[in-house]
């Protein structure tokens, strides 16, 4: 007998159909046809907690740096808990009916039908790994599902591999798992312990909530800049003609610019070529999920989080492909089933053609899935709801386009105008003369139309000054988000500010993309890109408005405290830390060698070497005794937002600030200024001219803290 265990009840329905025949329902399985089907609900297991490791873990716990850092010999798993922080009731019901079948006498096979990812993989192992106690003795199955139709389980219960041929995948989710556990409790607590504010760390969330807020403070302290372009639009055979020069002048050389001007005035403007030439027009490469969820986001306003959902369920009814891929390339391996797939759509009344072409199939583009394509399995007309049916069409029309029958012609007209041997313009346009794939998918390039000129025509010129100004690069929209992530070394500035995205850009050399992602030097995958960036959301730290991610007060202060807690989270060790999982990966690294990174790192967080008071920022611990106040004689306290006297429910008004002229008093500092009514002197102070002075603080008769300028 073969257990078969699905990562949701969703595909365990569809495994089931695979299977085909009839089968019996029973309390949490089915059961016929030689199979035992049942189902996790994701995630049953998660990693315990700080307290979970000590011998006899308190209930209710508050945080505490005496446990930190927290570095477990052995991870530990156990079932996860629900939002009162119980053991989760029907996750431990699921777990006991999976444990009594992985253990039944008849039961010689269990097969790991998670999701076809690294997530999916440990989701069951973790189940059966408890459920046997860690030693499994039972022959142990893969089955690997690029999409979710019973053709395609069929087949791939025909075909199933031993689970150890997965284990490189298993290792770099579990190491994945680890380590962000790691940075997760251990920074968290940290960081939440020092400034009396919960402010979630992660090793991904860090780096998407910073480039927001580098973007919108750039964008915030932007000084726009006066300069001089040059230009004419004079009328020529009844048509305007507009060249625009590309030389600029500062703006204080408006002089110069208007002495240019009339030097192209005084001469003859003529053309000096056209050319003419038929091409062929390429359709964009077909879509990943990033790729998808950009263009759905731009086009359609649509979050991430929702355009995933509907994809997910679109590939749970089994209409398309496995959806969390970072490519945009079929495998060689599925050319057949690419074929039966356009026999399909041919029906349909669509003009497409197998094209075997290394811009569609490429296995060197691929590191688990390929790209998202429509199964053999169309929806029924009525069946999808309007927003089911435009990301459906949305997937469907571009496979159409990348396999169309008919190509897109155009005609690109080039013109070069010289101007007296002083600068030479060309004016390019394209027109299409055949529409081809054009009808199917969008093609957002707007036709120019050139003017009717012909070699030897001369041009009216009146060239004039235009004074322009810089323009602050764009706020971040899902789709330069989504491309910083998947790529954050290439330039962010043109992402920014590129326009809408053209298929002949499609089409561009895209080598350096897929060696960030082979490389591991993506921030987050495909899996998990959009769950993070939601969890940003809902922590208050970003803001997604249409399609344009903002900074929140929230996200500026997590920013603000990381930097002041020189907690260092940029992309850059993000990922280096991505490079080594996929070290693990490709098993040149093992998972206690990606940990021992990781751990280094957060032990540097812990051990920063004192600075003198002068320098000093340290502010301790939210709750720390600095001292005894002035006025009462109480303990004076260190708060969220400074020091006070616990007694100021009594009436006590002794308060320090914890920033004086943008200044951070550190602890030391405070127990000085108490202690012996003045700091050291301390540096970096700004005064309200922007200018730096030092000074010591000191404690006047009515214990109000002045600054003191003398030696």
């Amino acid at each position: 007998m073969k257990l078969i265990i699905a990562e949701k009840p969703s595909l365990a329905r569809n495994i089931i159909a695979g299977i085909g025949g009839t089968m019996q329902k029973q309390n949490g399985y089915y059961e016929g046809n030689g199979y035992l089907v049942t189902w996790a609900f994701g995630h049953l297991f998660s990693l315990c907690d700080i307290e979970e490791y000590q011998e006899n873990p308190p209930e209710n716990a508050r945080w505490t740096i005496e446990n930190l850092p927290c570095f477990p010999q052995e991870f530990k798993f156990r079932i996860k808990k629900d939002a009162s922080k119980n053991i989760d009731a029907g996750a431990k019901r699921q777990f006991e009916i999976i444990k009594k079948l992985c253990n039944r006498a008849d039961v010689d096979t269990i097969v790991n039908a998670g999701d076809a990812d690294r997530e999916g993989e440990i989701i069951i192992r973790l189940c059966v790994e408890n459920a046997m106690g860690g030693n499994i003795t039972k022959t142990f199955l893969r089955l690997w599902l690029p999409d979710q139709t019973p053709e395609t389980v069929a087949a791939a219960l025909a075909d199933m591999k031993n689970e150890s041929e997965y284990q490189k995948l298993a290792d770099e989710g579990l190491a994945r798992t680890y380590i962000d556990w790691l940075y997760g409790v251990n920074l968290t607590r940290y960081a939440t312990l020092k400034t009396g504010k919960l402010l979630r760390i992660g090793r991904v969330i860090i780096p998407i909530v910073k480039a927001i807020y580098d973007r919108d403070t750039t964008i915030k302290n932007f000084v726009p800049e006066i300069y001089y372009g040059i230009a004419s639009k004079e009328e020529t055979k009844g048509e305007k003609i507009e060249l625009v020069s590309k030389k600029k002048f500062d703006k204080n050389e408006l002089e110069k610019a208007k002495t240019l001007c009339d030097e192209y005035n005084a001469v003859k403007a003529v053309v000096i070529e056209k050319k003419k030439k038929k091409d062929t027009l390429a359709p964009g490469k077909l879509y990943s999920l990033s790729k998808l969820q950009n263009m759905l986001g731009k086009k359609h306003k649509m979050p991430m989080t929702e355009s995933l959902d509907i994809i997910q369920k679109l590939y749970e009814s089994g209409y398309v492909t496995y959806p969390r891929t970072n490519s945009e390339y079929l495998a060689t391996a599925e050319k057949d089933k690419i074929k039966k797939i356009l026999g399909n759509v041919e029906k349909l009344g669509y003009p497409v053609t197998f094209k075997d072409k290394k811009t569609i199939f490429d296995d060197s583009k691929i590191e688990s899935h390929s790209a998202l394509t429509p199964t053999y399995k169309i929806p029924a007309k009525g069946v999808l709801s309007e927003k089911e049916n435009l990301v459906y069409s949305a997937i469907f029309r571009r496979f159409v386009a990348v396999f169309c029958a008919e190509d897109c012609i155009i005609e690109k007209t080039e013109i070069k105008i010289d101007v007296g041997g002083l600068e030479t313009f060309v004016l390019k346009g394209t027109v299409i003369v055949q529409q081809g794939w054009t009808k199917y998918d969008d093609f957002s390039q707007k036709d120019k139309i050139l003017p009717n000129l012909k070699k030897g025509d001369e041009i009216c010129i009146a060239f004039s000054p235009k004074e322009k100004e810089t323009s602050p690069p764009k706020h971040h929209t899902i789709e330069t988000l989504n491309n910083y992530l998947k790529n954050p070394f290439r330039e962010e500035q043109a992402a920014a500010t590129e326009k809408a995205s053209e298929p002949e850009k499609d089409a561009e050399n895209d080598e350096e993309d897929y060696r960030a992602i082979f490389e591991g030097l993506e921030l987050g995958t495909e899996a998990t890109r959009t769950g993070i960036i939601d969890n940003a959301k809902n922590s208050g730290y970003i803001e997604l408005k249409k399609d344009t991610y903002g900074i929140l007060p929230d996200g500026e202060y997590l920013i603000k405290s990381l930097k002041r807690l020189k907690i260092s989270m940029d992309k850059y060790k993000t990922s280096e830390m991505g490079k080594a999982l996929k070290k693990v990966y490709n098993g040149k690294m093992t998972v206690s060698e990606s940990i021992a990174l990781a751990q280094k790192e957060i032990s540097e967080v812990f051990n920063q070497p004192k600075e003198p008071p002068e320098t000093d920022k340290d502010t301790g611990f939210y709750g720390d005794v600095v001292g005894k106040c002035p006025l009462c004689g109480k303990n004076v306290i260190r708060y969220k937002t400074g020091y006070s006297c616990c007694g100021y429910k009594e009436g006590c008004a002794f308060s320090v600030y914890g920033f004086i002229c943008k200044r951070v008093i550190s602890k030391v500092n405070m127990q000085m200024l108490l202690e012996s009514g003045r700091s050291s002197k301390i540096k970096g102070f700004i005064s309200k001219t922007g200018k730096s002075f030092d000074a010591y603080l000191k404690l006047d008769e009515n214990g109000k803290v002045i600054f003191d300028f003398s030696s």
